[in-house]
C-alpha cells in the first residue's frame, strides 16, 4: 500500500538498540543486498525483497535515492504466484487418470499414496511456471531522527515478513508501537506485569 496514497493504514515501529553511526553509510549497500528478485522467468512460489520508494520496478534505486532528507524511504515488494483451487484440483485429476491408463497396460489398478503425492507437486510445478506472479509493494518510511519505522500495512503476514527481513537488513530489532507497548514505553518495564494483567472495563 502505498503512504503517498489518500488515505492508507499504517503500523508503527520503534528501532530498540541504538543505531550504529557508520550503518548510515551502509543503508544503500545493505538494502541491495536484500533487493527483490525477479522470479517471472522461474517456478517460483514467492520472492521478496527491498524495490526504490518511487518505483516498485526499480531494485537498483536508481528512479531515486532512499534518502530523503531525515528519512528513509524504500518498499517491501511482494510476488506471489497463485494457482486457483479449482485449476489444481482439475489438473491433478486429469493427470492422475493419465497416470491410471498407463499403469491399466501394466496391469495395475490403483495410485499408491506416494504417486499421488508426486503427481499432486509435479502439477503444482507445471502450474507455477504458467502462472504469473502476483506483485504487491508497501511503502517504508523510517526517520532516522526519532527511530521511528513505517509499514503501509497491517496485515499479520506482511508484517512478519517485514520483520524478519528488516532485521536481516540492518541488524536492527523493532517494537511495534501498540498501545500495550506505548504504555510500557511510557510506564517503565518495572510495571511489565500490571500491565500484562489488565483487563478491560465494560463501560455499557
Amino acid at each position: 500500500m502505498s503512504i503517498l496514497a489518500a488515505s492508507t493504514s499504517l503500523t508503527r515501529y520503534r528501532i530498540v538498540e541504538e543505531v550504529p553511526k557508520e550503518l548510515w553509510a551502509e543503508v544503500n549497500e545493505r538494502l541491495r543486498t536484500f533487493a527483490f528478485r525477479d522470479i517471472d522467468e522461474t517456478a517460483d512460489e514467492r520472492s521478496f525483497g527491498w524495490v526504490c520508494f518511487d518505483n516498485m520496478l526499480d531494485e537498483q534505486w536508481k528512479t531515486a535515492p532512499p534518502e530523503k532528507g531525515a528519512y528513509l524511504a524504500f518498499s517491501l515488494r511482494i510476488d506471489t504466484r497463485r494457482i486457483p483451487a479449482a485449476v489444481l484440483k482439475k489438473h491433478v485429476q486429469l493427470a492422475m487418470e493419465h497416470q491410471l491408463e498407463l499403469m491399466k497396460a501394466q496391469g495395475k489398478k490403483f495410485l499408491t499414496r506416494d504417486q499421488k503425492t508426486e503427481i499432486k507437486e509435479q502439477v503444482k510445478l507445471k502450474l507455477r511456471a504458467r502462472t504469473l506472479p502476483i506483485p504487491a509493494y508497501f511503502n517504508v518510511v523510517w526517520d532516522t531522527d526519532k527511530q521511528l519505522v513505517y509499514l503501509g500495512n497491517t496485515t499479520d503476514k506482511v508484517k512478519e515478513l517485514f520483520e524478519e527481513l528488516f532485521t536481516k537488513t540492518f541488524g536492527l530489532n523493532l517494537e511495534p508501537q501498540t498501545p500495550f507497548f506505548q504504555a510500557l514505553g511510557a510506564m517503565g518495564l518495572h510495571r511489565l506485569e500490571e500491565l500484562e494483567n489488565l483487563e478491560p472495563t465494560i463501560f455499557i
